[in-house]
């Protein structure tokens, strides 16, 4: 089958072949026709070192397709079945999920340093247990969850990572409260998606901070107030909160530098919310003294920082009210074999989120 491949760590081209096969079908299991994938910035991430991923991989986690066979022991699942890959499944077993916070769920994690496919002769990996730059994938059956009839293959890729991540941020981590001031940083779909969040919860203002100003025009289609380059952002604070620092503000890049942005423009008492994925070897510094004095609060948000099932299901149902607009979220559209010009444009801003058709 055809898949699409990077070979080592810090390429930046993939290669699309069709000598891979998806493996580790048994019981448990279930083998996907994959039928649409985003391309989310942690896939990028991912090929260039900053996380950490074993190599050959195939990229690709976002992804939608159809059931075409289930193992002994799959209960819910049939072939046929229309699903979204979820590339963070929980075991409801361990003490996270006892909690109820079944995002940091490690089980997912564990299928990550398990190659779940090969060439001749050569194990390759799938990024973050999944693969969905290829046609087909094995994967455990709590990655593989039903989707409505209504849902296209595309807007449910969407809302398997990006979505989910950007909306969660700022309905179940930072619970954006109504009459509030916000700042986005970061305006790629995730950015985009947490000004959704934000305006779905009555944000009173959205500032959207981006370099690029395709995303910014963008940002202002969904629903931010205005839209300002990085340099413009000390002003804005002034103009809009007296200088005091916004409500809530959010990093969506995943760098240490824009974090400290993000901080210090958070007023006293307000929430910093890190949605932006980093390295492992960039620290995000605050003094004692500020952290105690100013009590701003510092909150991580992982996948959306709630339940992924309950979150997919709202987010389908405010896509389906009309409250978040996930179609024009997809910028542009390729095939597989131009998954490279997708990564140059994911790269330099252009796009906020290609969809990939399998």
């Amino acid at each position: 089958m055809r898949a699409a491949l990077l070979h080592e760590i810090g390429q930046d081209k993939l290669e699309v072949l069709d000598d891979v096969e998806a493996v580790g079908f048994g019981p448990g299991k279930v083998r996907l026709r994959i039928r649409a994938t985003g391309l989310c910035h942690s896939d990028v991430s991912a090929m260039s070192g900053v996380l950490p991923q074993p190599a050959p991989f195939i990229p690709g986690h976002e992804g939608a397709g159809e059931v075409l066979d289930v193992g002994d022991g799959v209960t819910g699942l049939s072939a046929g079945d229309r699903v979204l890959v979820c590339w963070l499944p929980s075991c409801g077993e361990c003490p996270s999920c006892r909690r109820g916070q079944t995002q940091l769920c490690l089980a997912g994690f564990m299928n990550a340093g398990t190659p779940n496919f090969k060439r001749p002769g050569k194990d390759v990996f799938g990024f973050a247990g999944t693969g969905t730059f290829t046609e087909e994938v094995v994967v455990g059956a709590g990655c593989a969850v039903p989707i409505p009839d209504d849902v296209p293959f595309e807007i449910a890729a969407l809302i398997g990572c990006g979505v989910t991540t950007g909306l969660g941020a700022a309905i179940n981590t930072a619970q954006v409260e109504a009459g509030s001031s916000v700042a986005v940083i970061g305006c790629g779909g995730v950015g985009i998606s947490t000004i959704q969040g934000a305006r779905v919860n009555g944000a009173a203002q959205i500032v959207a901070v981006d370099p690029v100003a395709s995303r910014r025009e963008a940002a202002l289609r969904f629903g931010a107030t205005e839209a300002l380059a990085p340099d413009e952002l000390a002003d804005a604070r002034q103009r809009i909160t007296s200088g005091e620092g916004f409500d809530y503000v959010f990093e969506v890049v995943g760098k240490s530098a824009t974090a400290r942005t993000a901080y210090e423009n958070t007023r006293r008492g307000g929430t910093l919310c890190i949605v932006g994925a980093g390295a492992m070897d960039d620290n995000f510094q605050v003094n004692m003294f500020e952290l105690f004095f100013d009590e701003k609060r510092i909150l991580p948000s992982m996948y959306g920082g709630g339940d992924v099932l309950r979150s997919y299901e709202r987010a389908i149902a405010l896509w389906r009210a009309g409250r978040i607009d996930l179609e024009s979220m997809i910028t542009h559209r390729v095939r597989l074999d131009g998954i490279n010009d997708a990564l140059d444009q994911m790269r330099t801003g252009e796009s906020l989120r290609t969809c990939i058709e399998i």
